[in-house]
C-alpha cells in the first residue's frame, strides 16, 4: 500500500501537527445570569454548574473566569414577576438592576467584551419577544421597545448588543438608533437563525421566561428549514450586522456551515442550555466522559464554521486547558 493514512496518526506529536482545528478560550463567550440583590448565588436546577447570581458574586465569577483567560461575557436578566408588564417597560428603566449591573462590570473590568441580550420576553407579563395583541405578536410596534432597549444597554457600556427576539427589520431599526445617539462603536450579533427548539428548556427556567400561551413559532424558525435561514442572513448583513448567529448548535450544525459558506461575516453559535444539560445528565449516570464530550461537541460546532461559541461550558473549558 503507498497510502497509509494511519501514518499521520502514529503520535500525538504527528497527530497534532495535522490538527486541522483550533479550539481555544478566545472563541468562547460565557453566557451568564443575572438577578436582584446581593450576595446571591444560585444554581439553576435544570443547569448543574450554573448559577444565577446577583452583580457582587457575578464580579467575583467573572474575575476568575478572566484569570482563566475567559474574556468575553453575554448577561441576561431573570426579573421577578412583579417587575414584568406587557409593554416590557423595565427594560430601559435606567435605574433598572440588570442596566446597574452592566455598567458595574464595565466599570471594574472595562477590558472584557460584554454582550447583552436584546428581547421583551425576560421583561413581558406575556412571556414573548414582542407585543402581544389579540393572541398575536405585533412586529413594527415591537422594534420601537427593542429600539429604547438597545439604546439603554449601549448608555450601560455594551460592547455587543444581542437581538433575540427574531422581529423583521430589527437589525436595521437598532443600528438606525444606536448610529443616530452616536453608539457607532456598539456592535450587533444578530440572532440570524434562531430556531423554535425544544433545547431551550432549562434557559426559560433560569430566567422564568417561558411565554403565558402559545409558543414561538410565528417569529423563530420552523426547525425543517434550510432556505429560509439565507433570506434571514440576507437581511441582516444589508441591515448591518456585524456578526450572525445560529441558535441552537449541535443539531444545527448544517445552517452554521451554510452561514460560514456564503456569507463574509463572523459566525456565531450559540451551545444551549439543553445541550449542555444532556451533557450533564449522561455524564452524572456514567454514561458519558465529561471533559472528552464536552471538548468535542465544542470542536464540532467551530469545525462546522462558527467563529464564535456562545457557552455555558466555557469556564469549564478553561479549566480543562490551563
Amino acid at each position: 500500500m503507498l497510502r497509509r493514512p494511519r501514518r499521520n496518526r502514529k503520535s500525538e506529536a504527528v497527530r497534532n501537527l495535522i490538527e486541522e482545528t483550533s479550539l481555544s478560550v478566545n472563541d468562547l463567550i460565557f453566557p451568564m445570569f443575572l438577578v436582584e440583590g446581593q450576595g446571591k448565588k444560585i444554581e439553576v436546577d435544570s443547569m448543574p454548574g450554573i448559577y444565577r447570581f446577583s452583580i457582587d458574586t457575578m464580579l467575583s465569577e467573572i474575575e476568575s473566569c478572566m484569570k482563566l483567560g475567559v474574556m468575553s461575557f453575554d448577561v441576561f436578566p431573570a426579573y421577578p414577576e412583579s417587575l414584568k408588564d406587557a409593554m416590557a417597560s423595565e427594560s430601559y428603566n435606567s435605574e433598572t438592576f440588570y442596566l446597574k449591573g452592566l455598567r458595574e462590570i464595565k466599570k471594574n473590568f472595562p477590558e472584557l467584551c460584554l454582550m447583552s441580550d436584546v428581547a421583551m420576553d425576560p421583561y413581558s407579563s406575556d412571556g414573548h419577544d414582542g407585543i402581544v395583541k389579540d393572541g398575536k405578536i405585533l412586529n413594527d410596534e415591537t422594534l420601537e421597545v427593542l429600539s429604547r432597549m438597545s439604546l439603554a444597554q449601549a448608555d450601560a457600556g455594551v460592547d455587543i448588543i444581542g437581538p433575540s427576539d427574531m422581529m423583521d427589520g430589527r437589525v436595521g431599526f437598532i443600528r438606525e438608533a444606536l448610529d443616530e445617539y452616536g453608539f457607532t462603536d456598539t456592535s450587533i450579533m444578530s440572532y440570524t437563525a434562531k430556531y423554535a427548539s425544544a433545547f431551550y428548556g432549562p434557559f426559560r427556567d433560569a430566567l422564568d421566561s417561558a411565554p403565558k400561551f402559545g409558543d414561538k413559532k410565528t417569529y423563530q424558525m420552523n426547525p425543517a428549514n434550510v432556505q429560509e435561514a439565507l433570506i434571514e442572513a440576507d437581511l441582516d448583513m444589508e441591515e448591518g450586522a456585524d456578526f450572525l448567529m445560529v441558535k441552537p448548535a449541535l443539531a444545527y450544525l448544517d445552517i452554521i456551515k451554510l452561514l460560514h459558506d456564503n456569507y463574509p461575516l463572523p459566525i456565531a453559535a450559540y451551545n444551549v442550555s439543553g445541550e449542555y444539560s444532556m451533557l450533564k445528565a449522561s455524564a452524572q449516570k456514567g454514561w458519558l466522559e465529561n471533559d472528552r464530550a464536552m471538548v468535542e461537541m465544542l470542536t464540532s460546532i467551530k469545525r462546522s464554521g462558527a467563529k464564535i461559541i456562545l457557552t455555558y461550558f466555557a469556564k469549564e473549558f478553561a479549566i480543562l486547558k490551563s
